[in-house]
């Protein structure tokens, strides 16, 4: 059977199985930069996302769906979720980004967290943040993820519609 593997109970019986392996990976990103951002709370990037679309880009298996920057996966399984925000500053600031997630699809817990801090010198300076986690999707009507920002003054948060600047990955490793 194709896509299938061979197994045995340890007794003799064959049975077909599934082949296990990568079976979904999909990449999204921020369209347009976010240039006047919210101060001093955590906002979550609800708009501007889009799939990624550059040259020689490939989705693999079904690919996530987004509304209102809530991400859901399209089958049940491990997967690593993984956020890379870019972003440039012009004064003393910090800069910080995370991943959230719910097991209800409604309330949202930070699962991963990274922060950044600048000490300006007179030029504008940027940097990334990368974070990532695991997650068991055992349920893909109520485990979702979503991205935040959180940043005090002259921060811009990189986006562009035709590279990853700020983007997120997300890659099925395996049966749940």
């Amino acid at each position: 059977v194709n896509g299938k593997v061979l197994q045995t109970d340890g007794s003799g019986n064959l049975s077909f199985a599934s082949a296990g392996g990568i079976t979904v990976a999909d990449q999204w990103r921020l369209t347009t930069a976010i240039t006047s951002p919210t101060q001093n709370a955590i906002v979550v990037i609800s708009s501007n996302w889009e799939r990624n679309d550059s040259t020689a880009y490939g989705v693999l298996g079904s690919g996530m769906s987004e509304s209102s920057g809530i991400f859901t996966f399209p089958s049940t399984g491990f997967y690593l979720v993984r956020y890379v925000m870019q972003h440039s500053a012009n004064s003393d600031t910090y800069f910080g980004g995370k991943i959230q997630a719910t097991t209800n699809n409604s309330s949202y817990s930070d699962i991963a967290e990274q922060f950044f801090y600048y000490d300006y010198t007179g030029s504008t300076v940027g940097g990334a943040i990368f974070c990532e986690s695991l997650l068991d999707v055992t349920d893909t009507s109520n485990i979702k993820v979503r991205f935040t920002y959180n940043t005090n003054n002259g921060t811009y948060i990189n986006g562009n519609s035709s590279e990853n600047q700020t983007y997120a990955t997300f890659v099925r490793l395996g049966d749940t």
